[in-house]
């Protein structure tokens, strides 16, 4: 079978590999389509933090596919069944696990990094991983399932947004975008913010979908948030930038008795003066993976046409050629990538 492997830093290529056979508890899954995230480009760069990730490794954890062959064991799924894939594995046992916050485990484990992942035509899975996908959610779109129940994770349970909030989010990638699409399908008056790289595709996605955006190196920030909040300030501000620098700005724009929600992992050491944060009341929250009942809620949101998915994904990129794909989203010239690889 094709499949998608890291062979060292920076370095990816497209090898033909034994297809698996599933175990009496797994299904066999044909992967229609697989998308391309932050985490994955942090793993394809070996930044630090992912070295341990054993190489060579087949990459990938957001994917769509048809069940094609069970497992003696399974009684869940059968053959023909359409899935997505819950890709970061919890224990089941640890404390958080019992505590009902499975998407911080102690013992978890990710498709695609801890193991071979799903950047193939076939890969195997243990059923209580899936869930099925609507009918009318076509399997492009359910490619990106795990990013937009990481976004209904940070806007419907991690954050306060309501309708007719006024809401920052601070970086146009995967997750920004789509942390700004459930926040817009809410009735919230959104703005994104970006840099001069990011208006080259990112920012026009945006616009394209209804959501204002400001390029914050060629446009005054503040000036925006006094036009948009009359000074007040945002209700809401999500930093999804990845970088040390995105929790300080939020902390700048959100207004007094408003709350601040941290998405993206800090490339670095953030330093925030907290005598504003403790003055004004600032809310402070984080927000990092999923829950099953997240992935249901992106499932539900896509079935209903919340999300403009269509114009989110970037399909032009070729299996056979992923390195391409990889260098396109670190240069912020495409969003989310997404591979297909069966009809």
């Amino acid at each position: 079978m094709k499949a998608i492997v890291q062979t060292g830093p920076r370095s990816v290529e497209t090898q033909e590999r034994e297809r698996p056979e599933p175990k009496s508890n797994e299904v066999l899954v044909k992967v229609r389509t697989a998308g391309l995230c932050g985490s994955d480009a942090h793993a394809y760069k070996y930044d630090g933090g992912y070295e341990w990730i054993p190489i060579p490794r087949i990459m990938g954890h957001e994917y769509a596919g048809e069940v094609v062959a069970i497992g003696d064991d399974v009684e869940t799924f059968s053959e023909g069944d359409k899935i997505v894939e819950e890709p970061i594995h919890d224990c089941g046992h640890c404390f958080q696990c019992k505590n009902g916050q499975s998407n911080v485990c102690q013992n978890f484990s990710i498709t695609g990094m801890h193991r071979d992942g799903a950047y193939a035509e076939y890969v195997t899975v243990e059923p209580h991983h899936l869930h099925a996908v609507p009918e009318n959610v076509p399997f492009r779109h359910a490619a990106i399932t795990e990013p937009t129940s990481i976004a209904t994770r940070a806007v419907l349970d991690q954050s306060v947004t309501s309708p007719g909030d006024n809401v920052l989010v601070e970086g146009p990638g995967p997750i920004g975008v789509l942390v700004a699409a459930v926040a817009d399908s809410l009735g919230a008056n959104v703005v994104v913010s970006g840099l001069e790289r990011d208006a080259r595709y990112r920012l026009p996605l945006l616009e394209e979908l209804g959501i204002d955006t400001i390029n914050v190196q060629s446009e005054d920030l503040e000036a925006r948030t006094e036009s948009v909040t009359g000074g007040t300030g945002f209700d809401v501000v999500f930093d999804s930038t990845g970088h040390h620098t995105g929790i300080g700005t939020a902390v700048e724009y959100v207004r007094k008795g408003g709350q601040v929600v941290v998405v993206g992992i800090p490339n670095d050491t953030s330093e925030v003066t907290l005598t504003s944060v403790v003055r004004g009341e600032i809310e402070l929250n984080t927000s990092y993976g999923s829950t099953w009942t997240n992935f249901e809620q992106a499932l539900r949101l896509m079935e209903r046409g919340e999300i403009a998915v269509d114009r989110i994904l970037d399909t032009s990129f070729s299996a056979n050629e992923p390195a391409s794909a990889f260098e396109a989203f670190l240069d912020s010239e495409t969003c989310k990538p997404v591979f297909q690889f069966a009809e």
